[in-house]
């Protein structure tokens, strides 16, 4: 069994969902230590955002690819390969900007494949493929947008990847969020709190 790791914070050391993420692997590894992981740093390595040059490229012969071209259809693919041979993914998302970081966008962009993670039906409506995997967001904000504060019509962070995961078949993420993390010490202890309660309650 694999578990696939993916962080997108640019804040290294600083990040709350990178402790996020590591605290609920730890809660997976303790139960089943036997799991193997696998690490995607989207912060320190990003993956490169898609490019007309590559697009185009990925329906023409392997032979006609310019060297840089190549590389790129081959770091995509190598990231196709990580979310589909993974039986769990861990998220940790940041979020900038009202949505999740332009890193994890491109980590996204190459794992929404047709033929792949999602196809369509010769009705014209998409199928998701996916939907085997077990997926867990680990959340950081630092204000609040949940149902009812007055910024929810800003999120758009974890609205998006639930509509992205759902179109490719993964329709109930797990969801561990710290929230208002900004707003005070206080706050931010009891956001960390209530996160790690989260983390101890998740399903082994």
């Amino acid at each position: 069994m694999t578990i696939l790791k993916i962080d997108s914070s640019i804040l290294g050391d600083h990040s709350v969902s990178r402790k996020l993420s590591a605290g609920i692997v730890a809660r997976l590894l303790a139960a089943r230590p036997g799991e193997r992981v696998v690490h995607r740093d989207l912060g320190a390595a990003p993956v490169p955002h898609l490019s007309g040059a590559t697009l185009a490229a990925a329906q023409s012969p392997a032979a006609e690819h310019a060297p840089e071209v190549a590389a790129d259809l081959a770091l995509g693919g190598a990231v196709l390969r990580e979310f589909l041979e993974a039986d769990t993914v861990v998220i940790g998302v940041a979020f900038y900007n009202f949505s999740v970081s332009s890193q994890l966008k491109a980590w996204i962009d190459r794992i929404l494949v047709a033929g792949q993670t999602f196809r369509y039906g010769a009705d014209g409506r998409p199928e998701g493929l996916a939907g085997g995997k077990r997926v867990i967001l680990a959340v950081a904000r630092g204000g609040f947008y949940g149902a009812g504060a007055p910024a929810a019509a800003f999120e758009h962070g974890e609205s998006y990847l639930r509509a992205a995961l759902g179109f490719i078949g993964i329709t109930e993420p797990e969801v561990v969020l710290a929230e208002g993390l900004a707003v005070g010490a206080e706050q931010r202890m009891a956001a960390m709190a209530a996160a790690e309660q989260r983390i101890a309650a998740l399903a082994a």
